[in-house]
């Protein structure tokens, strides 16, 4: 797993392979690392491995995507990800949903058996292998030919890439690899989309008209680096700013004068937290999620909606509102080429943190305003943990951009592979995967894969010993709060072992609260990944 960046060079009279060309494409499109789990119908691929490339293991598949889902977000460039046939593909169903739902690019090729005993339904082939990863793909295809592989591979990438991104696969034969083929030069393949200037005037107008605006941030400001510009025109129009439900990402700094907080998944919430504005904005985020069945308006009395994102399949299920579909950040450069809008008063301000004192057992609040403290703010924050959320947005504010990540789908095993491929991706950076008990053994593995990458991860696990998240939904569906949920208790998990068993992580437990500040400075130091398991209330 070297990262020699100089790769050998091909005699003159060598002949141009599936396996040859398919590497240099990846070379082309700045593509240097293979994420996988090698299985029999792969190893084709790594004849002769290139010293140029490293191969990123991951001890289970739903691992592997994890791992590549955070390095493709964090490098703004699709992963490639090499898994096994049906098996392999199966095992990465989950993480391959929360890429779709991360908009994250990735080129996925799957393995399958030789073509000359496809028919006999032979031992681990994928019988329908274009359609097992349907519909959480953008596109998926196995090319009729082996000499067609190359060009499935790029045009894999360029649908990755294209806005909305996404996830593609390619399953290809394992007797393709070797077989001689035409090399695909790479193309220019522009992503950024203009949105329709009449409809983004309108918007516009809205905006220079409103008296109360608000803007509701969602993940797609950070994933088109539009943080700035969302800044920008957030203080002109001295507009109240909220996070969209679920936002996967942070688009908007969180101790900004404007910052008005998080809205819920819930239609009334919504309604409520909205109420007294007269436009709303809505940035890179639908409009709007909801978790539970919910009655009445989607909007405040009064209230007009406007939306910006670059996934045209979710204006179309937006129930009101004007929408423009392209940039975000092409299209809020543009609304601040516009005259200076009348000046307004500025909105109430949030109120303050309340600081939280320390108790025994230690609260979920405590641990998150201690790391909070500790932290620095480029920090990067990779988290997954669900019950935790509400008190991480009180008392664990993100403060700049390209420092929060997490998983849009709500499906777990995202947090800790994830911290993995975002310290892969940004080198030198201090990453803390801040992950729920529950959530860590959906992949504990990859531990493993961070130790034998020496990353500087720090995972943070908050350990409730419990299915929280559960528990606390269940009032929603008629339980009685406090009765006893079946299959939802987590004790007996000692994570300190499983840290030192899985390449030997540094790792701490603590129970007290005086003693986390201390551990969680250790281990914000370290060179190496560690890991602070807090056993929380």
């Amino acid at each position: 797993m070297g990262s020699s960046h100089s790769h050998r060079a091909m005699p003159a009279h060598a002949p141009v392979t599936v396996r040859t060309a398919v590497l240099q494409l990846l070379r082309d499109f700045g593509i240097r690392r293979i994420f996988g789990n090698p299985g029999s119908t792969e190893l084709p691929l790594f004849l002769d491995f290139p010293d140029d490339f490293d191969y990123v293991l991951g001890l289970q598949e739903s691992v592997v995507v994890g791992m590549a889902d955070g390095y493709a977000a964090a490098t703004r460039n699709a992963a490639f990800v090499n898994l096994h046939s049906a098996a392999g593909v199966g095992h990465a169903m989950g993480a391959i949903f929360t890429a779709w739902k991360n908009r994250t690019p990735m080129v996925i090729t799957a393995g399958q058996q030789a073509r000359s005993i496809l028919p006999y339904d032979p031992f681990l082939f994928s019988a329908q292998a274009t359609e097992l990863p349907r519909p959480y793909v953008k596109w998926s295809c196995e090319p009729a030919r082996a000499e067609d592989v190359p060009q499935a591979i790029a045009r894999a990438y360029y649908l990755a890439m294209q806005p909305p991104c996404g996830p593609v696969l390619v399953s290809i034969p394992a007797d393709d690899w070797a077989r001689p083929c035409a090399p695909v030069a790479p193309r220019q393949v522009g992503t950024l989309l203009r949105c329709d200037p009449g409809v983004l005037g309108l918007v516009g107008d809205a905006l220079d008209a409103a008296e109360r605006p608000a803007l509701v941030i969602g993940a797609g400001v950070d994933r088109d680096g539009a943080w700035d510009e969302v800044v920008a025109l957030a203080e002109r129009h001295r507009a109240r700013v909220f996070t969209a439900p679920m936002s996967a990402r942070c688009g908007f700094p969180e101790d900004h004068a404007l910052f008005a907080g998080f809205l819920p998944a819930m239609r009334e919430k919504i309604v409520a937290r909205l109420e007294g504005s007269d436009v709303v904005l809505a940035l890179g985020a639908p409009a709007f999620t909801y978790h539970v069945e919910g009655q009445g308006p989607h909007l405040p009395a009064g209230a007009s909606l406007y939306q910006v994102i670059d996934d045209p399949d979710t204006v179309a299920w937006a129930p009101v509102g004007t929408a423009a579909v392209g940039s975000v950040r092409l299209a809020v450069r543009e609304l601040l080429e516009r005259p200076a809008p009348r000046a307004r008063t500025l909105p109430a301000a949030r109120a303050g943190r309340r600081r939280v004192p320390p108790a025994s057992p230690m609260s979920v609040a405590y641990a998150l305003q201690t790391l909070a403290d500790v932290r620095r703010p480029e920090h990067i924050v990779v988290e997954e943990a669900p019950s935790a959320r509400p008190v991480m947005h009180e008392h664990l504010p993100m403060l700049r951009s390209g420092t929060f990540y997490t998983m849009a789908s709500g499906g777990l095993g995202y947090g800790l592979p994830a911290a993995v491929g975002v310290a892969l991706a940004r080198p030198g950076e201090r990453v803390i995967g801040l992950v729920g008990d529950g959530s860590a053994m959906y992949s504990i593995q990859a531990l493993w894969s961070a130790a034998q990458l020496a990353l500087p991860v720090t995972f943070v696990i908050l350990n409730n010993r419990r299915y929280a998240a559960l528990q606390e939904f269940a009032p929603s569906f008629g339980f009685r709060p406090g009765s006893t949920l079946p299959g939802t208790d987590l004790s007996g998990l000692d994570f300190v072992s499983m840290a030192g068993g899985l390449g030997g992580v540094e790792a701490v437990r603590v129970e007290r609260p005086e003693a986390l500040h201390a551990a969680l400075e250790t281990a914000l130091r370290s060179t190496g990944p560690s890991l602070v398991e807090v056993i929380v209330e």
